[in-house]
């Protein structure tokens, strides 16, 4: 159960920091069709999660509560791209090339088809 909390916690400081970052983003380049804010987003949650578990696995600075509540909760809510880039990373990195690429391939191809199928299903009621 604490471990809840500590992931709740997180999700929700990595949600209000997502909207306050990514608005800010945005309103920078307001004319831009290219979403920004998003895209920042994204790459500063994947350098967040890169460097809390470079920190976390060479020099053991992170307990497992605080890992729950900044990776899984506050970067979970910041962004889950952090999550995905991660996992990847890993993968290739562990001579599991095949699977990093399929984890992208499928991640976008899949992801992407099941937006346009919910939107389908969305106007269709």
């Amino acid at each position: 159960m604490k471990e809840l909390l500590f992931v709740g916690a997180g999700g929700f400081v990595g949600s209000v920091l997502r909207y306050l970052v990514g608005g800010a983003a945005q309103r920078l380049a307001p004319t831009l069709s290219f979403p920004l804010g998003t895209f920042t987003v994204n790459v500063v949650g994947c350098l967040a999660i890169g460097l809390l578990s470079g920190l976390a696995e060479t020099r053991d600075l992170i307990g497992p509560q605080a890992r729950l509540f900044l990776t899984v909760g506050l970067l979970g809510g910041f962004t889950t791209f952090s999550a995905f880039g991660y996992e990847t990373v890993v993968l290739a990195r562990d001579a599991e090339r095949l699977y990093a690429l399929v984890n992208v391939a499928a991640s976008v191809t899949v992801g992407l088809g099941a937006v346009w199928v919910g939107q389908v299903l969305g106007r269709m009621g």
